[in-house]
């Protein structure tokens, strides 16, 4: 089981603390929250970090800052990707949205290759950056936060690493080339227009070449509790990871080989004869995809429905998601119909809209919901689906496979592996289940051979792959220590609501709860105090991590409409998720210890 750190104290530093990688940050007091959202120094310049989707980490920053300077023009901004394919998504979403341009958007692109001899085994490091006008880069930062499609900060970390290195071995050798950067011959202007752009394209400026640099540099893994795997162990290691997403990761499979590129024919299909975790039968590995981020999964499952659908039709949004969701559906496509109550009179109206004889393409929902913990009827919303022909994309991430069975309701099963599978906060990844009984099963699986790409940088597939190796331990005891938790907190006389699967939609969280004595509900819950004060109060006087997030092996809390929803506080009351709401991700601590520090939290909230 994990070693829990430390939360840290002071305002700005990485959740978990001295973790170069974090994915949380810091907000020890309501105030600070409010601050971030308005971007007061006070407490922005002290962030070494953050949510790698909404604030670019440092390493990133670095990398962008230096690649600005040598392929952009003054008065530029840039943003990485970590794809040429990627890149070209971002500038087309720029294009449409930044409607009174002052300059033009551009892409740049150049390659490193490691030595010959190195003996880490990596490829060829693309680097891929859109350049733009500074007052353009709220639309490229939508982007950035909206697809989920990033890069790592391991990955700007190596190659930052690299860049130094050569540049001081310019300094101790007078021969060495002046300039890190050189054309790779036969890779100029004209042969990269005519290979990457269409001639409807051909009015944008080309991109500088691809470039190639050769230098020594050894891998380096961060250390996380004494963990230290080598790079070539990066394809086994997502071998297991899939074969542990699909629930069929087995103690006779459970052990892959560094060596094992593949997974053979006749291991498959006894996958796919297997009843396993997920609980139906036909799933394989090779059913499962990974993703930078969870918000990439999500975005490329509505993706590939317009690929494999009408793209002229509208989705559907039930249930107050998480932020990005809605998002998505908003601004790619023809738009979505939006239930924010996501309850049975929100299928009844989706109902008389399929009656009326309106189609939609594609249905998104969570079990349970962030941040209500709502979960949705799944088997009347999949009798719709199978009568008016729509896909349905669920995300399980809060409620997680070792609590519900979700996939045999579901076309597409998606969720942020950044949360309780890894429960580190060190690593960023996502991923989607494609259900192999589905009735839309062939026609997704093509769209991803024209839509899908590999993107997850080698370092994080590692890290990844060791952190969930205990993820369904970790499940029952979060679910235990959530539970205990929050029936005091329940009955607690100056809580006035604890929105929690137990509580909260129990009925369809129920139904599709797995029939073990390991399933439970979940390690999040949120709570109303009786007003903004008591809020303030009670989250100043926790002692935990505060900060965005969730699924950690550490407890960690928000104020959470005021980080997800400050802009549009009144529309998000509107379906139930109350300014001063707390939302609380519970984790592998001493029982005992969680609930006094509750208690001493409660206690402060003067009458």
């Amino acid at each position: 089981m994990a070693i829990l750190p430390e939360p840290p104290k002071t305002v700005g530093e990485s959740i978990p603390a001295h973790t170069p990688h974090a994915v949380s940050v810091m907000f020890p007091k309501w105030q600070d929250n409010i601050y971030y959202e308005e971007g007061n120094p006070i407490v922005t310049s002290k962030m070494e970090c953050g949510y790698p989707r909404f604030f670019i980490h440092p390493f990133i920053q670095q990398l962008c800052d230096r690649l600005v300077v040598k392929f952009g023009k003054p008065g530029d901004s840039g943003m990485l990707f970590p794809s040429h394919k990627v890149a070209e998504q971002c500038r087309s979403f720029m294009k449409r949205y930044y409607t009174q341009p002052t300059g033009t958007i551009r892409l740049a692109e150049f390659e490193i290759t490691p030595p010959k001899d190195n003996t880490n085994q990596l490829q060829k490091i693309p680097i891929h950056i859109v350049l733009f006008p500074k007052d353009a880069f709220p639309i490229a930062k939508q982007f950035w936060q909206h697809s989920g499609d990033i890069i790592s900060s391991r990955m700007a970390e190596y190659c930052l690493r690299i860049f130094d290195e050569e540049n001081e071995k310019k300094k101790q050798n007078e021969n060495a080339d002046s300039d890190l950067y050189q054309p790779k011959k036969g890779m100029g202007m004209k042969s990269r227009s005519r290979n990457h752009y269409s001639a409807a394209k051909s009015k944008q400026p080309a991109s500088p070449p691809k470039e190639e640099a050769s230098v020594e540099q050894n891998i380096y893994l961060e250390e996380r509790y004494g963990r230290n795997l080598p790079i070539k162990f990066t394809n086994s290691a997502k071998i297991a990871l899939r074969r542990r997403i699909a629930g069929v990761l087995t103690s006779h499979n459970d052990k892959v080989e560094a060596s094992e590129e593949k997974t053979s024919s006749a291991d498959l299909e006894q996958q796919r004869q297997m009843r396993g975790e997920r609980n139906i039968k036909g799933l394989s590995e090779e059913d499962v995809y990974l993703y930078p981020c969870g918000m990439s999964a999500i975005f490329h499952a509505h993706q590939i429905s317009m690929i494999s659908g009408d793209d002229s039709l509208k989705s559907v949004c039930f249930g107050f998601p998480y932020t990005d969701t809605l998002k998505i559906l908003q601004k790619w496509g023809p738009g979505c119909h939006f239930f924010g109550l996501g309850e049975e009179e929100s299928i009844d109206e989706l109902e008389a809209i399929l009656e009326s004889g309106e189609r939609i393409l594609s249905l998104f929902c969570e079990l349970p919901s962030n941040p209500l913990l709502k979960s949705p009827n799944l088997k009347r919303l999949r009798q719709l689906a199978d009568k008016y022909k729509f896909l349905m994309v669920v995300d399980e991430t809060i409620g997680n496979f070792c609590n519900v069975s979700v996939l045999e309701w579901a076309d597409i099963v998606v969720s942020s592996l950044t949360k309780v599978f890894s429960g580190d906060a060190n690593v960023m990844a996502g991923s989607m289940i494609l259900n192999p009984n589905g009735d839309y099963y062939n026609s997704l699986k093509e769209a991803l051979k024209e839509d899908y790409e590999d993107l997850i940088w080698c370092e994080d597939v590692v890290f990844l792959e060791r952190n969930s190796r205990t993820f369904k331990e970790r499940s029952v005891v979060i679910n235990r220590n959530t539970e205990a938790l929050c029936d005091y907190l329940k009955s607690h006389e100056k809580v006035e609501q604890v929105f929690y699967p137990k509580y909260t939609c129990n009925e369809n969280y129920e139904a599709v709860r797995n029939k073990t004595e390991a399933a439970g509900y979940g390690g999040l819950f949120s709570l109303i105090l009786k007003d903004e004060k008591s809020a303030q109060q009670f989250y100043d006087a926790l002692n935990c991590a505060k900060g965005p997030s969730l699924g950690t092996n550490f407890t960690l809390a928000s104020p959470y409409t005021i980080l997800a929803h400050y802009t549009e506080l009144d529309w998000a009351a509107k379906y139930g998720v109350c300014r001063y709401l707390i939302r609380v991700s519970i984790g592998l601590d001493d029982r005992d210890k969680l609930m006094e520090m509750f208690k001493e939290a409660l206690d402060t909230i003067e009458e």
